[in-house]
């Protein structure tokens, strides 16, 4: 039923967010906006191009180009990932898991290239997945499902038998529009919110697979 999974990154493999905030309030601040930490919430899951359209049709700036404040908040991730950056806890458990159930295993991220390369170098994980595929090469990111339904188009599965990891709303949103099963790992902050039951399971972490978990969740499926 189940032949792939799709991961997505910034918040399932690492918790990056706290860097997306930290970089866009140096990178915004250049241009004349105060980013809040709810401002950044906003964003979540969107592509570093369509967080800068966001806040430029908002609060219009003149003096830097759109694609400069994007590279400058990029390489300001990159730079914390290689700071400060940890795995969340569980990764190697759920990758490991995965490939014990024989599925295929790939990686489904809004993030640019370059900041994905760094991630999965700086972790040596990039043997792990399959299928590597950025939002940067899709016309339109998320909560459109095209960065979903071309991975699964690139492992050759369709992607009814694709389970996602998200962590986002935006996220979600996608790979259910994608029409994949769905597992959520909201941030803590915000697990409680209501939005995040549209997912097929909710987890706190993904610590928390187990062989009863999967069997629990094939059920859980298989009876929709």
């Amino acid at each position: 039923m189940i032949k792939a999974v799709i991961f997505d990154m910034d918040g399932v493999l690492i918790d990056s967010e706290p860097f997306w905030q930290a970089a866009e309030k140096v990178v915004f601040k250049k241009v004349g906006i105060d980013i809040t930490d709810d401002m950044c919430r906003q964003t979540i899951g969107l592509r570093i191009d369509e967080v800068v359209k966001h806040w430029h049709q908002r609060f219009p700036w003149n003096h830097l180009p759109l694609k400069q404040v994007q590279d400058e908040i990029v390489q300001g991730v990159i730079d914390l990932v290689n700071q400060k950056g940890a795995l969340l806890p569980g990764v190697h458990l759920a990758l490991d898991f995965f490939e014990k159930k024989n599925l295929k295993i790939a990686l489904a991220s809004s993030s640019d290239k370059i900041l994905i390369d760094a991630v999965l170098g700086k972790f040596d994980l990039h043997k792990d997945f399959q299928i590597i595929h950025s939002g940067q090469d899709e016309i339109r990111g998320k909560p459109h499902p095209a960065i979903y339904l071309s991975t699964a188009g690139l492992l050759n599965v369709d992607a009814t038998e694709c389970l996602a990891i998200e962590d986002s709303f935006n996220g979600l949103i996608a790979a259910k529009a994608a029409r994949m099963k769905t597992i959520c790992i909201p941030e803590h902050s915000v697990w409680n919110q209501t939005k995040f039951d549209i997912a097929d399971v909710k987890l706190k972490s993904l610590v928390e697979l187990s062989d009863g978990f999967w069997k629990q969740l094939c059920i859980m499926i298989s009876s929709r």
